[in-house]
């Protein structure tokens, strides 16, 4: 059996233009659940990795909780740390956004616990899956991880190096190039990474950007699940070439919740874009349906591969 499980970083509007101290708007909200019921049309259960902000909205509390308690989704855990409190001022070196594990240790376990017992709170739950806001993490993180018992990661990019994204007080992130592509353990926790694989197929090739078409000839492209910047045509490749290999057994896609909303991304400006982007899911959907994968949540995931 091939196993399909969705993603959705569940978060603020348009965070790739927030700049420090500024307001973080949450209207995309109101646009989730067209996402959900596509979801369920294919039998697909999403997994809503959410953060502080959304946690905080009662409108996402009030359209999710119910989808949850039906067993149509599943709610895990995203921190951005900029923004999730407490507060705390680091000595700013570089011009990103901080990840987590730029704070010292208690502040970084005090902003993943103030968002934990928030959604405890808000979904009477004790959450078993995370993704780390902006891919970063270390054995730390992992580490606290455990304490909270989580149980499930989904942070690693295999192919992808965010060396050259800076935090504040760090030049980048982390170096995912040579990652392990296939679910398994660090320490306690289950990984299962990010579904990316590298091609240098030429059809995927862009011929108008001479730099990045050399380097894809030359090292290959990385193809995601990802609607934002990946083709449909791509995600089907990606898609057949994973059901062909034997040595995993999951399709992982990814998206946020912001890009169902126009001008939430800079990916989606208007509302014809976000009409293109679910016509592609769509196809998208059908095509791995056709493959004969089964959508799982990222605890389902886990259980069936521990015998839980």
């Amino acid at each position: 059996m091939k196993y399909f499980i969705i993603t959705v970083d569940t978060e603020g509007d348009n965070l790739w233009n927030y700049e420090k101290g500024q307001e973080i708007k949450t209207e995309n909200t109101l646009y989730i659940h067209r996402f959900q019921e596509l979801c369920e049309k294919y039998g697909f259960k999403p997994v809503w990795l959410t953060n502080y902000e959304m946690a905080s909205d009662q409108r996402y509390v009030d359209y999710i909780k119910p989808k949850m308690e039906a067993g149509l989704c599943e709610i895990g855990i995203h921190i951005h740390a900029w923004n999730n409190p407490p507060l705390y001022n680091l000595q700013t070196k570089y011009s990103g956004n901080p990840y987590l594990i730029e704070y010292p240790d208690n502040v970084m376990k005090a902003k993943f616990g103030v968002t934990y017992k928030l959604i405890k709170e808000k979904f009477g739950i004790e959450v078993k899956t995370h993704r780390a806001g902006r891919w970063i993490m270390d054995n730390r993180y992992f580490s606290m991880l455990e304490e909270y018992g989580i149980l499930v990661d989904c942070s690693y990019t295999p192919t992808i190096s965010w060396t050259k994204t800076p935090g504040e007080t760090v030049e980048g992130g982390c170096d995912y190039t040579n990652a392990v592509k296939y679910a398994h353990m660090i320490n306690k926790v289950y990984e299962i990474p990010m579904t990316i694989r590298k091609t240098r197929n030429i059809k995927f090739v862009n011929f108008s950007n001479i730099k990045s078409c050399i380097k894809n000839l030359l090292l290959g492209k990385s193809i995601w699940l990802r609607p934002a910047i990946n083709s449909l045509e791509e995600m089907k490749w990606l898609s057949r070439k994973t059901f062909m290999e034997s040595e995993t057994d999951y399709l992982m896609f990814m998206m946020h919740s912001s890009e169902m909303m126009p001008n939430g991304s800079p990916y989606f400006k208007n509302e014809d874009d976000i009409d293109k982007l679910y016509d592609d899911i769509e196809e998208l959907f059908k095509y791995v349906s056709m493959l004969g994968y089964k959508g799982v949540t990222i605890h389902d995931y886990y259980c069936l591969m521990q015998n839980v």
